[in-house]
Order: C-alpha cells, then sequence, then structure tokens
C-alpha cells in the first residue's frame, strides 16, 4: 500500500481548511495522508490545522513556518519533511478548492506508470472557471503558453500547482539550485523534470474560483514568473536525462 502525502501550503486560508482537508481524507485512497505548510497566517490557519491534525491523528500533521516566505520554499520544506517521512507519492494543490480533490484518485492511479502527473487546464476536457472574464482567461494562457514556448517544454499546461509526484522524481531534485520564490516554482520544478527525462502524463481538471479568501496572485508574482522563466532556461543547460529504470512500466 503506497503512502501518499498531499503537501497543502496555507497563508489566511482558515476558512477553507476543515472543508478542504475533509473532502481530500475522503478520497478513496489507501495510505493518504495530509501535511498542511502554514506561514504564520495573521488569520489563524496555523490554530485551525493544529485543530485539524488533532482530529485526524495519524492523517494530518502540521509544519509551520514563522513567516511568508513564498510558495516554492513552502514546498521545497514539504516535500522534503514527507520524503523522510517515507512517503512513496507526494501531491500538491491549493487550499481553495481550484484543484478538484477526487482526481487524486485517478492521478495515483497514473503514477504506476509516469514519473511525475499534472491536473491540466489546457488539455482537452480541462477548463477554466466559466465565471473568469475573458482578460484573467487571456492572461492565463499567455503565461502558459510563454513559458511553455521559451523552454520548450511539450507539457500543455506548465504553470498549474496540481501534480502528483513519484518518491523517487522529487528525491532526483537538485533542490539547491531551486530558486524561485512565487508561481515560476511550478515553472521551474517542471521544467527539471523534463530535463532530468522523467515522463510527464496530464489529465483534464476544471480550474474553478477559490471558495473563500483572496487569491494571492498579484502583478509582481506575474513580472517574476516572466522574468524568471529566462533564468529557469538557462540555469539548467547542463541537465540531462538520467539513466532509465528498467522496472518501471
Amino acid at each position: 500500500m503506497p503512502k501518499i502525502t498531499v503537501v497543502l501550503p496555507t497563508y489566511n486560508e482558515r476558512d477553507n481548511l476543515p472543508r478542504i482537508v475533509s473532502a481530500v481524507l475522503a478520497q478513496p485512497l489507501a495510505g493518504l495522508n495530509l501535511l498542511i505548510v502554514d506561514d504564520n497566517s495573521p488569520d489563524g490557519s496555523g490554530d485551525v490545522a493544529e485543530e485539524l491534525a488533532r482530529a485526524h491523528p495519524g492523517r494530518v500533521e502540521v509544519l509551520h513556518r514563522p513567516e511568508k516566505q513564498g510558495l516554492g520554499p513552502a514546498y521545497v520544506q514539504g516535500f522534503q519533511h514527507a520524503l523522510r517521512r517515507g512517503a512513496d507519492c507526494i501531491a500538491q494543490m491549493d487550499a481553495d478548492f481550484s484543484h478538484p480533490p477526487q482526481t487524486l484518485v485517478q492521478m495515483a492511479d497514473l503514477l504506476a506508470h509516469y514519473d511525475v502527473v499534472l491536473g491540466s487546464r489546457y488539455v482537452s476536457g480541462g477548463a477554466l472557471d466559466t465565471d473568469w472574464p475573458f482578460w484573467r482567461k487571456a492572461l492565463s494562457r499567455f503565461g502558459n503558453a510563454y513559458a511553455r514556448a521559451i523552454l520548450g517544454m511539450k507539457a500543455r499546461d506548465v504553470t498549474g500547482g496540481y501534480r502528483m509526484w513519484r518518491a523517487e522524481t522529487l528525491a532526483a531534485i537538485p533542490w539547491e539550485r531551486v530558486r524561485s520564490n512565487g508561481y515560476a516554482f511550478q515553472i521551474e520544478m517542471l521544467y527539471i523534470a523534463a530535463r532530468l527525462g522523467f515522463r510527464i502524463a496530464e489529465i483534464p481538471i476544471y480550474f474553478a474560483e477559490r471558495q473563500a479568501g483572496r487569491s494571492k496572485m498579484s502583478l509582481r508574482i506575474q513580472i517574476e514568473a516572466a522574468l524568471r522563466v529566462w533564468q529557469i532556461r538557462f540555469a539548467y543547460r547542463d541537465l540531462e536525462a538520467l539513466e532509465p529504470d528498467p522496472l518501471r512500466v
């Protein structure tokens, strides 16, 4: 029975946390558990997370960070903690219900044949929230196409944050070189995986608007991601594909 850890970064998500934890733990996956990584949220998300950990002993764990330090470092710390705890598969997702928890089952099934599985908005069957205005959808599509073009990536959704990784895949990441602090972290991680020759699968998701709280996306984050893409392209020119694993189907 593989151990699947879902890493859930939080900052001011107290209204979403109880519902998203309940929804994730309700999925029919044996060995599924949650790791909440809270950046000292002013709204008390960390306290709510601790209450949930007490309510679900052995299935919910909390990492407290002293301050808001960015999405990338939160995921890095969460991934490394899950690896140390012996996770076989590690998923990443938002706490705001923009990523459908029920897709975790299909992701886990596909991970038997791939190294990382993406919940994709841009493959057939995937979609952005129908209530989003045209400009927001256009900006999202442009940012994704921009990163794909510059980095020459085949995956259709390189900016999304809903993913499931094999532990062996994450263990091969050169963590000391990962520098992205915001949403460019998603691009950087996938580019590294592609450069190392890991096999990437995508399944369609409907990316919904968050159910509570405020979006963390800002113009500054978008500009950082656009500039960071060029740095990522040149930072990993030396990476080469690892030797294929003959045991992997």
